[in-house]
């Protein structure tokens, strides 16, 4: 794709004016590292407080009283019972209970505001206004920017714009006012550390940034840096780690599905692929996404064949870094249920040469969320 025809964000002069290394992501020109490099600035965001342009995502919001009961037609989570600013991770999921995205959603007074990956964004806006025509409104909201502050010192230093940040826990959200800037803001991100994702205005955006990045604790971070932090929190990317081929019981996910959507439950199934998905939280997959360790340095990447001792192959990774934090190689791939348990050896195959892996517990560094 040409540069010309690259989208950008409301914070692409900020992005140039910091020297931002830029690379074309999901349609959109986007910093990929800044001139500290994506291993300093994985480690600050760790220690300190990272800035992160995400305005690619797609912010929508579900306006009318039977939005949440209409969102379950489309997501296998309990929505009707969530609580005014609470955020829960969801899955658009087609019929044979293959995942099309993966989202969140936040109450908010009046309506959802929900956020969907940047890749899938038309789409699942497209998906949103076809099945819930008639039951809500689906407004996309093209003019917000979304910034995410993540790390340790995240709500130090959002706490010089708003005292009243500190009080949130994680998933939870609310409105405030960013030294003089309106923006509404969830305890959340996807880092695996503490910090918050502002949704403000875009022609506000780098007015924001500018205040965030005065704070001695913040450096700006790219989409690389973001990539190795996710991968070491054991969460999923979209079109790598889970996809229409990968139901949420396969990938791993079913800790989003609440009781009260599974068989059984009050307001069991109703959404594309359930009774797939029903089969296998009582079966069992054949296949089940896992975390991998490897005890040599040499990095597995994804795309990279798994195999047993025999070298016969088993799966295959799908995401994988020399992980900073752990100083050692990580990943997420998908194994057959034999080889899935935590402990299991098994071998990646790296430019014809066999590297041990050891199925792991995920996250690989332990999260850092604030739960109060």
């Amino acid at each position: 794709m040409s540069a010309e025809i690259l989208k950008k964000t409301p914070l692409h002069a900020l992005h140039l004016e910091l020297g931002a290394k830029m690379v074309p992501f999901a349609g959109y020109d986007m910093p990929v590292q800044y001139p500290a490099g994506v291993m300093a600035e994985h480690k600050h965001t760790r220690a300190a407080a990272g800035l992160f342009d995400v305005s690619h995502m797609g912010q929508v919001l579900l306006i009318g009283a039977g939005a949440d009961a209409a969102m379950e037609t489309l997501v296998p989570v309990d929505v009707v019972d969530l609580g005014v600013f609470k955020q829960r991770y969801a899955l658009f999921l087609d019929d044979q209970g293959g995942i099309l995205d993966d989202l969140m959603i936040c109450r908010r007074p009046d309506e959802l505001f929900v956020v969907v990956n940047a890749g899938c964004k038309e789409q699942d806006i497209a998906h949103m206004q076809k099945h819930l025509a008639g039951k809500c409104e689906v407004k996309p909201l093209p003019d917000q920017a979304l910034l995410a502050l993540q790390g340790p010192q995240a709500v130090t230093a959002l706490s010089r714009l708003n005292p009243e940040v500190a009080k949130l826990t994680f998933m939870t959200g609310g409105f405030f006012d960013l030294d003089g800037i309106p923006a509404f803001l969830t305890r959340s991100g996807y880092t695996g550390e503490d910090g918050y994702e502002i949704s403000v205005a875009g022609d506000r955006s780098i007015e924001l940034a500018r205040k965030l990045l005065a704070q001695p604790e913040v450096k700006p971070i790219g989409l690389g840096a973001r990539d190795s932090l996710r991968l070491e929190a054991g969460l999923c990317l979209y079109g790598h780690d889970i996809d229409t081929t990968t139901t949420p019981v396969e990938a791993s996910l079913t800790w989003a599905i609440q009781k009260v959507r599974r068989a059984g439950g009050a307001r069991a199934g109703g959404y594309p692929g359930a009774s797939v998905v029903d089969h296998q939280l009582l079966e069992g997959a054949a296949k089940k996404r896992v975390g991998l360790v490897g005890s040599e340095r040499m990095p597995v990447r994804e795309g990279a064949k798994l195999v047993d001792e025999n070298g016969t192959e088993l799966g295959v990774v799908t995401s994988g870094t020399l992980g900073p934090t752990v100083n050692k190689p990580v990943a997420l791939g998908y194994l057959p249920k034999s080889h899935a348990a935590i402990g299991t050896q098994v071998w990646a195959v790296v430019r014809d040469k066999r590297t041990p892996m050891t199925v792991s517990s995920t996250p690989f560094t332990p999260n850092g969320y604030y739960r109060g």
